[in-house]
């Protein structure tokens, strides 16, 4: 059965009451909006004129939008500066791949082709801390104990994602890559996502927001 067959109330009956109790959420959500708000004033601008570089790039729509499921098991869409020429091909990429354009393998290593998901996070879809949304695929694939990050809201950035901030080049290191992301990288991802959720901590949210805004020379696969 697919993840987005089951109810709410099954996906997450077990771990009701883990993870963020309700004024740490409300923190949290609050924390969001601020920020968000902050940081769009002096960027939505480095965001239009992105968009517009991307589309005389790729000659497709400078934001792509792909289907991620949220909080909930709910699906909803998350907003990125198109980086890739519109052509069939899988969702695992590497260091490489020939549908990435110049211009957008700058934008993925600067990450500045993540800034539009500030919409998503003023909208309530996502975090700035949490786990990475998922393609249904994968996340019809999580485990009983997986779905326990399925309780909070997604994230931007989080330890999983600074763990594997330079994926593209592990997964061009290997012989199958999508073997290699689905039977080693994905697991490890779950296992951080979910410590992350059930010891989840305000003090821990700053740490992985400044890591992500400074990161320590060749960090990378060693961040837990």
């Amino acid at each position: 059965m697919a993840l987005l067959d089951y109810h709410l109330h099954d996906l997450l009956s077990p771990w009701h009451g883990l993870g963020p109790s309700p004024p740490q959420r409300l923190v949290k959500r609050l924390f969001d909006i601020a920020l968000a708000l902050a940081l769009l004033v002096p960027l939505l601008p480095v965001i239009l004129l992105t968009a517009l570089a991307a589309r005389l790039d790729t000659g497709a729509s400078g934001f792509f939008l792909q289907q991620r499921i949220g909080r909930g098991g709910q699906p909803f869409r998350v907003a990125k500066i198109r980086t890739m020429r519109p052509v069939p091909g899988t969702t695992v990429t590497t260091l490489g791949d020939p549908r990435i354009t110049r211009l957008g393998g700058w934008l993925r290593r600067s990450k500045l082709d993540e800034l539009p998901q500030l919409f998503n996070v003023l909208a309530g879809q996502m975090s700035f801390v949490g786990p990475r949304p998922d393609v249904p695929g994968f996340a019809d694939a999580l485990g009983e104990e997986g779905r326990v990050i399925l309780s909070v809201r997604p994230g931007i950035t989080g330890p999983a994602t600074l763990k594997y901030r330079d994926e593209e080049s592990l997964l061009a290191g290997v012989e199958d890559p999508e073997r290699f992301n689905r039977e080693v990288v994905f697991p490890d991802k779950v296992r951080l996502n979910r410590d992350y959720v059930l010891h989840w901590s305000f003090t821990r949210d700053l740490v992985y927001l400044w890591r992500t805004a400074f990161p320590r020379p060749g960090s990378g696969a060693e961040e837990r």
